[in-house]
């Protein structure tokens, strides 16, 4: 197997855990607060997206990356494992600030996660 086709199945493997996670997380309740439709939105969205190669988390450069020291296997997976962390409590906060009904913390919380995921 290729090294890029081993990061595609990865990519794809590491979205679907993160969107199995965080649609775990998310128990929904009778009242609707203020961004709930945005928030099924978005989920709906990474459901969608799951099977694309070119969407799923993205995390900032590295400063070795930028040196040209090539990443290690664990270095990938433990940037994967903060990145997934990050985002799912990020989305967890504009569920919890939502179901407070803090239309602006949720909102803001629910666009953080949005820089973290790349629909495409």
């Amino acid at each position: 197997m290729s090294k890029r086709h081993c990061a595609i199945m990865r990519r794809r493997t590491t979205a679907g855990l993160i969107i199995g996670a965080v649609l775990g997380l998310s128990a929904t309740s009778a009242q609707a607060g203020p961004c709930s439709e945005d928030i099924a939105q978005f989920e709906a969205a990474m459901r969608q997206s799951a099977n694309n190669p070119a969407a799923g988390l993205m995390t900032r450069q590295s400063i070795g990356a930028q040196l040209d020291r090539q990443p290690t296997v664990a270095s990938v997976q433990r940037a994967e494992k903060r990145m997934k962390s990050k985002f799912s409590a990020t989305l967890a906060r504009a569920k919890r600030l939502d179901a407070q009904g803090n239309r602006t913390g949720c909102t803001s919380a629910l666009a953080a996660a949005r820089k973290m995921y790349i629909l495409k």
